[in-house]
């Protein structure tokens, strides 16, 4: 593992309660836009084109902002890593807001599709950022907690972008979408300016920025490609031709580059391992249908059951609710059962009936049906997604950790910038034809077939209008058709996911986890990440219970908890102990005498009161508390070979004492708890 551990990670920058829970609303705040930005569109985007024009474009207004948010990942870590991420997670915010005014601005399709890649490039660098600071600000023992808070918010981003992208633009319109991120991000770069620390931690890192900008510009050369053949472009014109042939020579420079650098985007060695590979595959079709499927589903409930934006909105309920639902079910069945192959078995094949259930859905289908149908493709997709993030972990040696972890999302990501654009070209190239043929009695005056504005749609007369609706009800539904092989092709793939027993520091994922992009987190951090989401989940009583019986200790929870709160203050009075605290003397008191009885500690008389000092014997305990939490922390991490990895055996020595001396749950405990009888 090359890897050196953050200063950070071990030592956070010492701030106070106030101003953490400050930095971490900006944090949330910038990372919520990010997020949210990933689907809000999906109901406003038959509007847009309504608007702007170009039908034979609006799915870029999805791909552009995720194309660029992945793509840039992995370069805006690696800079906050080794220049400094106060500066770039600010850079980040100033690039999404700009972003976004100009995409409110804009007067052409092809203008908001540039404008949405710029707040993408943003959108990636907030993610990172906000991921990555929340290790230098608040403790170990907060870490897991305000992690776990993130992966649910992009959860739960994922279910309600829809429908603030239709509230939106049936209250004040769809340019709104992005303006509102303004004054938010505005409050986010202002509080991060004034609370931030600006000597966040550094960490010295290999920039492969030419692979970087070989894997962006080979990705986007062949989603153009998909994208623009045989809609804007005839298959066989020059550009297309030269898109086709330039995307593939920039994939060959880019495996060939990744071979010779010092810290690869992807390391290529990866693929080599059977779960990588199988995973990987299974999530970039996944990808493809989720998003292929969030941008038209909202096209064919506006244009084809007439429902207003908003209504879209939550018509999608059942599908994001049901993605969210089974991400969070499988995640808890997973640490349960000890098995995962199950879920991508069962979510593909799911997610393959959804999609032809989709297919079927017509003018006269109902409500409830639709629904049913939604429900059962969004809860396909989520028994799989963060199921295939659980088994790259488990599957690959803890120095690939991090790498691969990132990795499997990466491709989820990009697979969903393909199948928006492969499926807004198939719906461009049969949307024309499909409509000439349901129009029996020939084309309404000023009503144009390309369907570029298609509120003009419920302005013609019933008959026509009626035809017009079916031919576009046929042409997403064919949308959905063609589809339905390339899910069945990752029903196909699942099978051949190995299953390996879980690690015990795998087997429990947060809501939402792998929801997200791609972050480029170091393999020690990741390793870090796991152990600090597992301790925040202890019972802390039990902990200490646990604790003390492994080191031969004869002491009740909380005078063990006492004994580290003297450990880090040595020579202070009961009083001086309680208001650092915060806790009154009295409720301290039985914790102190039984630590006296143990002969841990002494009572020196002062003019001040009693000195509580630690004896020897006292020392000796809390080395063998920390020494029995180290190896329960360790045993984790089965598998890991310390003298292979000794910088994971300090971060694990460093946590393991950290954790034990900052421990909330406990000091609330003792703030609550009722004072002793006579005191």
């Amino acid at each position: 593992m090359s890897e050196t551990l953050a200063p950070a990670a071990a030592a956070p920058a010492s701030l106070s309660r106030r101003r953490v829970l400050i930095v971490i609303g900006a944090l949330t705040l910038g990372m919520f836009l990010a997020a949210l930005d990933q689907t809000v569109v999906a109901t406003a985007l038959p509007t847009i084109v309504g608007d702007l024009h170009g039908a034979s474009h609006l799915t870029w207004v999805v791909t552009a902002y995720l194309l660029s948010s992945t793509v840039s990942t992995p370069l805006w870590g690696k800079l906050g890593d080794q220049f400094g991420r106060k500066f770039f997670f600010q850079a980040a915010i100033v690039i999404f807001l700009v972003g976004s005014a100009l995409s409110g601005l804009s007067h052409s399709m092809i203008e908001l599709i540039v404008f949405r890649a710029l707040q993408g490039l943003g959108g990636g660098g907030l993610i990172v950022g906000a991921q990555t600071i929340v290790g230098d600000v608040v403790s170990p023992r907060e870490r897991g907690r305000y992690m776990g808070i993130f992966m649910g918010m992009f959860g739960v981003t994922t279910v309600i972008g829809p429908l603030i992208g239709g509230l939106f633009v049936d209250s004040v319109g769809w340019r709104w979408i992005f303006y509102i991120n303004i004054p938010i991000g505005a409050v986010a770069l202002a509080v991060t300016a004034v609370a931030l620390p600006g000597t966040l931690s550094r960490v010295h890192r290999v920039i492969d920025y030419l692979g970087s900008a070989l894997l962006a510009l080979s990705a986007t050369a062949l989603v153009l490609f998909t994208s623009l053949g045989g809609t804007s472009y005839p298959w066989t014109s020059p550009f297309i031709v030269g898109l086709a042939v330039s995307g593939v020579v920039l994939a060959v420079a880019f495996l060939l580059a990744e071979r010779g650098a010092a810290e690869p985007v992807i390391p290529l060695h990866l693929f080599a391992n059977p779960v990588f590979s199988a995973a990987s595959a299974i999530g970039f079709v996944i990808g493809f249908a989720m998003f292929g499927a969030l941008t038209f589903l909202p096209l064919f409930l506006q244009e084809v059951k007439g429902v207003s934006a908003i209504q879209s909105g939550l018509r999608l309920f059942p599908m994001m609710g049901g993605l969210f639902l089974a991400s969070i079910g499988s995640g808890f069945l997973v640490s349960r059962w000890g098995r995962y192959k199950v879920f991508p078995v069962v979510g593909t094949a799911l997610t393959t009936v959804g999609l032809y259930l989709m297919s079927t859905i017509g003018v006269s289908t109902g409500a409830w049906t639709t629904a049913a149908y939604m429900a059962v493709f969004g809860v396909g997709l989520g028994l799989v997604i963060s199921v295939l993030l659980v088994a790259v972990q488990n599957a690959v040696p803890y120095e690939e950790l991090g790498t691969a972890t990132s990795g499997a999302t990466f491709f989820r990501m990009i697979g969903g910038s393909f199948g928006t654009a492969v499926f807004g070209a198939i719906y461009a190239n049969l949307i024309v034809s499909n409509i000439v043929k349901a129009l029996h009695q020939g084309k309404a005056p000023g009503f144009s077939i390309s369907g570029d504005n298609p509120s003009i749609i419920h302005h013609l007369p019933p008959l026509q209008q009626a035809e017009v609706i079916g031919g576009i009800a046929h042409t997403i539904q064919t949308v959905f058709l063609i589809g339905v092989p390339v899910a069945f092709g990752a029903f196909l793939l699942s099978w051949t996911l190995p299953e390996l027993e879980l690690r015990k520091s795998i087997r429990e994922t947060e809501p939402g986890e792998g929801l997200g992009l791609p972050e480029p987190r170091t393999s020690l951090g990741e390793v870090q990440r796991i152990l600090e989401r597992a301790a925040s989940r202890e019972n802390r009583s039990e902990l200490y219970e646990t604790l003390a019986a492994r080191a031969d200790i004869h002491l009740e929870p909380r005078a063990v908890w006492m004994l580290y709160r003297l450990a880090d203050r040595p020579g202070c009075t009961l009083e001086q102990v309680g208001a650092r605290l915060k806790v009154e003397p009295q409720r301290l008191e039985g914790g102190i005498d039984a630590l006296v009885a143990a002969g841990m500690l002494q009572r020196n008389g002062g003019a001040d009161g009693h000195t509580l000092v630690l004896t020897g014997h006292g020392h000796e305990a809390i080395e063998r508390l920390t020494a029995a939490r180290r190896d329960s922390m360790t045993e984790l991490l089965a598998g890991w070979d310390p003298e292979a990895h000794p910088e994971v055996l300090d971060m694990v020595r460093d946590l393991a004492k950290s954790l034990l001396a900052d421990d909330d749950k406990l000091l609330a405990e003792a703030r609550a708890a009722p004072a002793r009888a006579g005191r």
